[in-house]
């Protein structure tokens, strides 16, 4: 009978599983509809100047960012659905999870494009000043520490 218990709980993972989609869902929605009321402002818009451009595309790279994270949040729902409930879940080859070190390298690969995304951001804000640098390198060094952890679960893998 215990037996049976351990083997059941697994399926505790769709707490975990609904939280993520969940949130999946409500990011995508809420950015989708930040995105509608930006593109609104910008038809009605009055003033065209390089300034309100620059704003505007600092508010949809924002965008591109909460919907990376988004997507992210998918992507975790879905492969520890995968993992946990029913392996054979049609997933996309590049979705396809066999462990936790496969659903980490996905989230790691992810962080990287957030990253990256969150200092484009930042770059088409910068006025002036030498502050972006800094910035770039930390992250420059976080993203090089990412995907060295990524090169080693490859080679581990081969």
């Amino acid at each position: 009978m215990f037996r049976t218990i351990l083997a059941s709980s697994r399926y505790l993972v769709l707490i975990a599983i609904f939280a993520t989609f969940l949130g999946a869902v409500a990011l995508m929605i809420f950015e989708a509809t930040v995105v509608v009321v930006a593109l609104v402002e910008i038809a009605t818009a009055t003033e065209f100047t390089p300034k309100n451009a620059k704003r505007i595309a600092v508010g949809l790279i924002e965008a591109v960012d909460v919907f990376l994270i988004a997507i992210a949040m998918y992507m975790m729902s879905l492969s520890l659905y995968a993992l946990f409930v029913d392996e054979k879940l049609p997933l996309p080859k590049w979705l396809k999870v066999s462990d936790l070190e496969d659903l980490k390298a996905n989230l790691v690969s992810i962080v990287i494009a957030v990253l990256a995304v969150l200092f484009l951001r930042q770059a088409v804000a910068w006025e002036e000043g030498t502050d972006i640098l800094a910035l770039g390198v930390s992250l420059a060094l976080v993203i090089a520490s990412l995907t060295f952890f990524l090169a080693k679960k490859s080679t581990r893998q081969d």
